[in-house]
């Protein structure tokens, strides 16, 4: 290319680029786009009840249940009923012989005798003392050893009557008898229950709780039962206030409403009172943020966002409990937006509260 075309194609780059450096220098200024404050919706805090729920298991029981242990030990020589067998009160369950009954009958025997010797005598002396023929010394002597007759017998037949109660063992509720280990020739002893009796009707379920919870559990105070598909509600009857040295725990007791198609012995879960807050000031939990684990929310008032520092309590899956940092006069921002922050222009929804 000659030296005359370089020159003029370098004039026309140089034309172009101004002609196009102008144009922009000429063209209008473009205004830049408003920003649309958020809209936000707003609730006052509440006064609510917070009640938290720790679940755990539970054993079922008749209301009355009686474990049956004899009173002497000895031979089962008959026993009259078996698992699942309807008794009533005062039935008779087996018998023992508890190689005392005999005994104890001669001894009877022995002090019957005696004591009716001792009451001949004493006729035939009560007569020679009205005659005078004996003192009154004498005839005192024989009143003494009258009465000290009376007192052997009296003493041998209580011993007897002790002993065939032994070994006549009886219900002393009606109920189902729940187990029965008894059979003919085991020997009964003192240290082992013969049989479980569980009165019919009335349900209570045995649980046990921590420490940390026990202040939470009280007489009187409800508690949510499941099994299956069912729901049951119990009425807490007793706490013990002494700790299972086994366990750890604290054994509780309440009685089943409507319970009586649980079967004795069966678990079910169960829900109890962990911690509760009762007309507690909440917010929903959604409002509440956290910045490096402390708690915040955001309020609003004259058309501008705030952010509020607060201390929370404790929470459910829908209220969050406030210790401080707001009134039930707030109105807290309940929805969230990016454009959240301090000092920020916000407008109220239609639907705001």
């Amino acid at each position: 290319m000659s030296k005359g075309a370089k020159i003029a194609a370098a004039v026309v780059v140089v034309v172009a680029a101004g002609a196009f450096i102008g144009a922009r220098f000429m063209a209008p200024k473009s205004e830049p786009e408003a920003v649309a404050p958020p809209v936000v919706r707003v609730q006052q805090p509440a006064r609510e009840d917070i009640q938290l729920f720790r679940s755990m298991t539970g054993t079922i029981e008749a209301a009355d249940s009686v474990y049956v242990i004899p009173k002497a030990a000895g031979e089962i020589t008959a026993v009259y009923v078996k698992t699942g067998d309807y008794v009533t009160e005062g039935q008779l369950l087996c018998e023992i012989d508890t190689k005392q009954v005999d005994a104890s009958r001669l001894q009877l025997e022995a002090a019957q005798i005696a004591l009716q010797d001792a009451n001949k005598n004493l006729e035939r002396m009560r007569v020679l003392y009205s005659t005078g023929d004996i003192s009154a010394q004498a005839y005192e002597q024989v009143q003494s050893g009258a009465k000290s007759a009376q007192i052997q017998y009296d003493s041998a037949k209580l011993a007897y009557d002790y002993q065939i109660e032994f070994s006549s063992v009886t219900a002393t509720i009606a109920g189902r008898i729940e187990s029965c280990s008894m059979e003919v020739h085991d020997m009964a002893t003192q240290s082992s229950p013969l049989c479980v009796i569980s009165g019919e009707g009335a349900k209570v379920v045995n649980f046990a709780v921590p420490e940390a919870v026990l202040d939470n559990v009280k007489e009187g105070e409800t508690v949510r039962l499941e099994k299956g598909d069912r729901e049951y509600t119990a009425r807490i009857t007793e706490v013990n206030t002494m700790v299972d040295p086994a366990t750890g725990l604290f054994k509780i007791k309440a009685s089943v409403e409507q319970g009586d198609s649980l079967a004795n012995g069966s678990v079910v879960k169960l829900y109890i009172t962990s911690d509760k807050a009762e007309g507690a000031l909440t917010v929903p939990v959604d409002a509440v943020y956290y910045d490096d684990g402390k708690p915040y929310l955001y309020t609003f008032g004259d058309g501008i966002v705030h952010r509020t520092d607060v201390e929370t309590g404790i929470s459910d899956d829908e209220n969050m409990q406030i210790l401080s940092g707001i009134s039930s006069e707030d109105q807290v921002i309940v929805t969230w937006s990016p454009e959240l922050y301090e000092g920020a222009p916000a407008v109220l929804g239609a639907d705001a509260q």
